[in-house]
């Protein structure tokens, strides 16, 4: 781990001033925001993350989880996984969101990690990890080991010639079906970003993960107002039962009325280079009689323009049956 100054945030007008302050056009953002500290802190100490200054904003009041005035929720940048995870409003309304967080990392993990921290979740691709490997994500130009190298965990969505590194976080998957907003406060003032256009595709600039700019600083998440008569769910597959990553995970959301899907959404993990939304999958099953021949129809369309690799062809059929078995699962009666 290298050198550091510590900080700690005032307020958030303080925050977001340092943030921005330690911006230069030839290093970069140089400066991190401390919350959980659980992804940052390992990258720390892999020399994965060497950031010149750290700003704890542990302690600014970004916690909350409450109800808004239109009848949806709105979910503190600093809230804890695990709080968010069993507070009633989100087990009752949106519960896609609480299953994907308890089937993340563990109980000590979950009490640390923050909803700002799992969106700017990093990839767990050893060679990411690892400073000995190239890696374009890490350093831009030097190409991609997973390509040719071990990539049984990597995507099959979204990838390009430059990386094919999967995102990993359960949490994003469930709000992508939510359709979440990410709100976000930094130099040009505060920003609502659509959550399906916070994270980016790595095309050939894999470095660059999401929209923040410098000194930006994630706030809140806002959840619109579940649809009526709508159900949701949550299901991963994975090497073993805990503590793992996502090989293929799927969260729906679905209203069936009148022996018809009147409404639908569609998240993957596991198999993308960022928390991926279904649309083809989406398209394939509105209108349709919610029966294992739709739901077989909506999963090929998803994966349809699936690019597996050397190591991980397995995922395709995988993400399929993982899509299959969630809209099973989510249609059953009650």
């Amino acid at each position: 781990m290298e050198l550091f100054q510590l900080s700690r945030a005032r307020d958030l007008p303080d925050a977001i001033h340092a943030g921005a302050s330690a911006h230069t056009a030839q290093q970069g953002a140089e400066v991190r925001f401390l919350a959980g500290g659980t992804t940052l802190i390992d990258l720390m100490k892999l020399n994965v993350e060497q950031p010149a200054r750290i700003v704890d904003i542990s302690r600014l009041p970004l916690d909350k989880i409450e109800a808004t005035d239109d009848g949806g929720v709105r979910i503190g940048a600093t809230s804890r996984n695990s709080d968010l995870a069993h507070h009633p409003l989100i087990r009752e309304r949106y519960a896609v969101l609480s299953q994907a967080l308890l089937s993340g990392a563990s109980a000590q993990l979950r009490n640390m990690a923050t909803t700002g921290g799992n969106l700017l979740q990093r990839t767990r691709c050893v060679y990411f990890r690892d400073t000995a490997s190239p890696c374009n994500k890490r350093e831009p130009g030097t190409g991609c080991s997973a390509i040719g190298g071990f990539n049984r965990t990597q995507a099959i969505l979204g990838t390009s010639e430059a990386c094919i590194a999967s995102n990993p976080s359960d949490m994003n998957v469930a709000l992508a079906a939510l359709e979440a907003t990410v709100h976000v406060e930094g130099a040009r003032g505060k920003r609502a970003i659509a959550f399906d256009d916070f994270h980016l595709l790595p095309g050939s600039t894999p470095e660059r993960e999401t929209v923040l700019e410098a000194g930006d600083l994630i706030t809140h998440v806002t959840l619109p107002p579940p649809v009526e008569g709508t159900r949701s769910l949550y299901l991963k597959l994975r090497d073993r039962a805990s503590y793992e990553f996502a090989l293929a995970s799927a969260a729906i959301v679905i209203g069936v009325n009148d022996g018809r899907i009147t409404h639908v959404r569609v998240g993957l993990g596991g198999v993308a280079t960022k928390p991926w939304r279904a649309r083809e999958a989406e398209q394939a099953l509105l209108n349709a009689t919610p029966d294992e021949a739709a739901f077989r129809r909506a999963a090929g369309a998803a994966l349809a323009g699936a690019k597996p690799q050397s190591g991980n062809a397995f995922k395709v059929e995988l993400a399929r049956r993982c899509i299959v078995h969630a809209l099973k699962l989510a249609t059953q009666a009650s």
